[in-house]
């Protein structure tokens, strides 16, 4: 965890209750890490003013900003017991997540941390444009916090891609694998790996009549099984706590997660922006939707986010 030394927190300014706050400050006590507390406002209203002159709207931004940054430390202040050192910095912007990776970039922040919300008729977790486009676009690793313990002694769930050839993918598990580990002996936590595999293509065991799909996904299970084994093996992870199923990624992430009670649940996401993003979206998208822990979200090595473009 040495590499995460300087932390950007989220503040919601919706609520005086930060779990992404708590987060910060529980792995902070924990690494000496640095935190920054970030809130972004925007107010269209002011804009508007026409009757002012942009002097006057400018005097009026700074009155709700310094407002804003009273609540902000005021909040900060209440959460934080032993008194670590925490700045504030609030900003007018009127698009959030571009507010967040600004500051990444300009400030070389390690790691995000925001919380996410609890819809409470649903009761399931509500992912803002603003929780996606920093998932999206983010050049360092994000983590979405849930409201819930991490408990000693308690599991962390890497999901990798083994049946891929693909360098990123490659090179994207063993990055996901070691974060798992750093994650692991700062929770005092346990590491375990899943992966999924397709099952027999519909459209071939139609076509194919003598195609035995048993024994197709009979090949596949063992396959990626020595492949998991064989990763497992590179980072001293035992090979009863890895999993190999067949099925979609979204669904067997969160299958496996729900099963071992995972705290935190590790995941690559590949940066995909535009219409190809709204129109497929990606698995670590679908399988966050699902999950009920929280989730460190990461990028490939060499990622450039588009606002740096």
């Amino acid at each position: 965890m040495e590499q995460y030394q300087n932390i950007l927190v989220v503040i919601d300014p919706t609520t005086n209750d930060q779990i992404a706050l708590k987060r910060a400050i529980e792995l902070a006590n924990k690494t000496q890490a640095k935190l920054t507390a970030f809130l972004s406002i925007f107010d269209f209203s002011y804009e508007m003013t026409t009757i002012l002159s942009s002097n006057e709207r400018e005097i009026m931004r700074k009155t709700v900003i310094d407002d804003r940054l009273e609540w902000a430390t005021e909040i900060v202040s209440e959460h934080n017991p032993e008194n670590l050192s925490i700045e504030c910095v609030v900003v007018w912007h009127n698009r959030p997540f571009e507010a967040i990776i600004s500051q990444v970039i300009d400030n070389k922040f390690d790691m995000v941390i925001k919380g996410t919300h609890q819809h409470d008729k649903l009761k399931a977790v509500i992912f803002t444009p603003t929780d996606w486009h920093v998932l999206r676009k983010c050049p360092c690793p994000v983590l979405l916090v849930k409201d819930h313990n991490w408990p000693e002694n308690g599991n962390i769930l890497a999901a990798v891609n083994i049946g891929s050839d693909e360098e990123e993918h490659q090179s994207l598990n063993k990055v996901i694998t070691e974060e798992a580990n750093n994650f692991a002996s700062v929770m005092n936590a346990n590491v375990h790996l899943v992966n999924s595999f397709p099952g027999t293509p519909v459209n071939i065991a139609i076509e194919i009549p003598e195609f035995d799909a048993k024994e197709y996904n009979e090949n596949m299970l063992k396959t990626h099984e020595q492949a998991m084994e064989k990763h497992a093996k590179l980072f001293n992870i035992a090979t009863e706590r890895t999993f190999v199923r067949e099925g979609l990624a979204e669904d067997i992430i969160d299958e496996v997660a729900a099963e071992i009670d995972a705290e935190l649940v590790i995941l690559g996401t590949i940066g995909r922006t535009g219409f190809s993003a709204a129109i497929i979206g990606n698995t670590a998208e679908h399988v966050i939707d699902q999950l009920k822990c929280d989730v460190l979200a990461l990028k490939p090595l060499g990622y450039k986010s588009p606002l740096e473009e």
